[in-house]
């Protein structure tokens, strides 16, 4: 999550304080994403030493600051919105992981592994409906961003039965030697080695 071009799309409405912006990025990520007011005045130091922001720094000597978005920033943010984020190499999933380890572990059983973690993003899911049934109507960014984590956790499913089920026919069939073409496919698939 990009927690500085977020800062940046609330100050191209116009001038804001940290706390401001801090209530306003979590009411407008449905209040999933707490932010550290921390967070955010670190953030908006690093901006204003890029350029991106300014402070009223002049202004009358009290507890709050004030920041405004600059041409520079606006660029930034208008760039950032129409880029795609970078999805050629899979990002590291703990879970793909532990099924990958679970694989070659002595007295492990896989497919309990496997089951164990579907229960849980099932139950996950039910959550998130339940949510989203209760509150999604009201609100705009939390029935988006459920809506997100349930396609999300979805394909979570999605990939752990597709998993289980190669694991059991791998049971069943000999292996079958690994291919030269596989470091070509990697490497067109941006997948370091």
């Amino acid at each position: 999550m990009s927690v500085r071009h977020a800062l940046l799309a609330l100050l191209s409405e116009g001038p804001k304080y940290g706390l401001q912006l801090r209530e306003e990025f979590e009411a407008r990520t449905g209040e999933v994403w707490p932010l550290n007011v921390g967070q955010v005045y670190s953030t908006l130091q690093r901006l204003e030493r890029d350029g991106l922001v300014e402070s009223d720094d002049d202004a009358d000597p009290g507890p709050q600051k004030g920041f405004r978005i600059t041409a520079g920033g606006a660029d930034e943010l208008a760039g950032w919105l129409r880029t795609p984020p970078d999805l050629a190499s899979p990002p590291r999933d703990e879970l793909v992981i532990k099924v990958l380890v679970a694989v070659r572990l002595p007295g492990v059983d896989v497919h309990e592994v496997i089951q164990a973690h579907r229960r849980y993003i099932v139950e996950l899911m039910q959550q998130w409906t339940r949510l989203k049934d209760e509150e999604g109507d009201l609100d705009l960014g939390l029935a988006l961003v459920v809506d997100a984590e349930l396609y999300r956790l979805d394909s979570v499913v999605q990939w752990l039965d597709t998993a289980d089920g190669r694991l059991k026919r791998a049971a069943l069939e000999p292996p079958a030697p690994a291919r030269a073409a596989a470091p070509l496919i990697r490497r067109r698939a941006g997948v370091r080695r």
